[in-house]
Parts: structure tokens; sequence; C-alpha cells
């Protein structure tokens, strides 16, 4: 197993590998040879290369790069000549497809992509806890019959996805991971504005989000909703855009839209 973009995400999923012997892991590739080291150092297996052109040959290729650079990345290994009928080529991508792989499946390799749905800013913490990773697949059997018992034995749960859904389907884990921790942002600048200190507002904010979490998991989000919409405050909703919008135009906007999509999830209950 070779990493090509030994960052957060390949790194993490190369030592899940290697401590788990699901994978013998041969050359983590990152931009730099102090950062592939590093990588390298982090997984306690592999070598650490720079280059395409500098990778030994591999079963399985995982190219975990940011999502502009697959299709190029995916031409600079086909070039390297390193891919062919016996190879597997993935990438981790939640937004695109595996036919961003045209390249080296023009080489006779089979593709497929695994996006592991889960927040890697802690790639040791990530590492020490996959069981139980949720990881979206998608590709050529040939391809995911290698990797499903690979994936398993590291204790991923495998969720098959649509290949045409993908874009949606990575839209999702923005709104509930990258798009949560904006809307939480705002909030703890509006206490800010109210006057509240920024430290005691994430204190505030901690016990409302977690529960909030924690009941949407446990109840569904209808069943989950609380507040002035779910109320049928309407008079409380309309202060409260009102004073969002003095405080901040475009917040004042977030909080109107908000609003209305709160509105027809409390239609549900």
């Amino acid at each position: 197993m070779t990493i090509i973009g030994a960052g957060r995400v390949g790194k993490t999923l190369a030592r899940v590998c290697h401590d788990k012997s699901a994978a013998v892991i041969t050359d983590l590739l990152s931009r730099t040879i102090r950062s592939a080291q590093e990588a390298v150092d982090f997984v306690g297996a592999g070598r650490p290369v720079e280059a395409i052109e500098q990778l030994a040959p591999a079963r399985l290729f995982v190219l975990a790069v940011p999502d502009d650079q697959i299709a190029a990345c995916s031409k600079r290994l086909a070039a390297s000549r390193l891919t062919g009928p016996d190879s597997v080529v993935i990438h981790c991508s939640g937004a695109l497809a595996s036919n961003v792989l045209h390249a080296v499946a023009a080489t006779g390799a089979a593709v497929a992509s695994v996006h592991p749905i889960r927040s890697f800013a802690d790639p040791a913490a990530v590492a020490a806890g996959f069981d139980g990773t949720c990881c979206g697949v998608e590709g050529d059997a040939v391809a995911l019959a290698l990797l499903t018992p690979l994936l398993q034995r590291i204790g991923a749960r495998l969720i098959p996805i649509r290949a045409e859904s993908k874009t949606l389907y990575h839209a999702a884990a923005v709104f509930a991971s990258n798009y949560l921790v904006s809307v939480l942002a705002v909030a703890q600048q509006a206490y800010v504005a109210a006057g509240i200190p920024a430290g005691v507002a994430l204190e505030l904010l901690t016990p409302l989000a977690r529960e909030s979490a924690e009941n949407v998991f446990r109840l569904g989000p209808a069943a989950a909703l609380t507040g002035p919409i779910a109320r049928g405050d309407v008079a409380t909703v309309a202060r409260q855009l009102d004073a969002v919008q003095q405080w901040d135009t475009g917040y004042g906007q977030l909080y109107e839209q908000l609003a209305a999509a709160t509105t027809r999830l409390a239609a549900t209950r």
C-alpha cells in the first residue's frame, strides 16, 4: 500500500492499516522529504518519498491529495507505468467519484473512492479510535473486492454510495461538520457582541451544542428541535432577526435562511 499525499488523511489511514496488519506500507509521498519523513514517523512504517517518479511498485495506491490535484496525480501515476491490470488505485475525496481516476483506469488499473466520514483535525485520535468509522465507497467491482476485507479489518463500516450523487453526498458532510462549526462560531461572536467574554461564550455554547447534537442522534431532528420556532413564537423570532440584522447584515441573512429551514423542520413534527 502506497500513500500519495501523506497529510492528515493519508497518514492516518496508513497508520491504522499498519497497526491492524491490514496492509504492508511501502511508500509515503508528501510535498517535501521532511513532511514525508514526519508521516513515516507517525505511521511507524514506510519509506519517505517526495515525487511520484520515486515510488516503488505497489498493489494499492491511495491518493489522499486535495480534490483539485486528483486528476493530475492520476495522470502522473499513469505516466510512471506503475499501474496496470494488477493495480488498484483509490482516492479519498468525498466530493469526486472514482471516474476522475480515468488516466490510471486506462492502464488497466481498477479504481474506487473511499471517503472516511471523520474529522481529521487530530490524526492520532482518529487512528486510535477508527473502529466503527463509516466510509462511503464506490468504484469498480475488482477494486471493491480488494478494499472490502481491508476496510473491514481496520474496523470500517462500508456505506455504498452512487457515483452520480457524490457531490450532494459530500455536501451533507459539509453541513454536518464545517457549517456546524461556522454556525457555532457565529453564535460565539453574537455572545461577544452582547458583552460576554469569548471564553465564557464557549462555555455557554458547550451544553447547548452537545445536548442538541445528542438529541438529534437519539430522537431524530424533528423531535430534537426546541426554541421559539418549535413553540410557534413568531414574535420572538422577528425580534431576534431584527437584532441580528442590526449587529451584522450578513449574519442577519444567515439567521433568516436558517429560520426558514427550521420552520420547515418544525412543520414535520
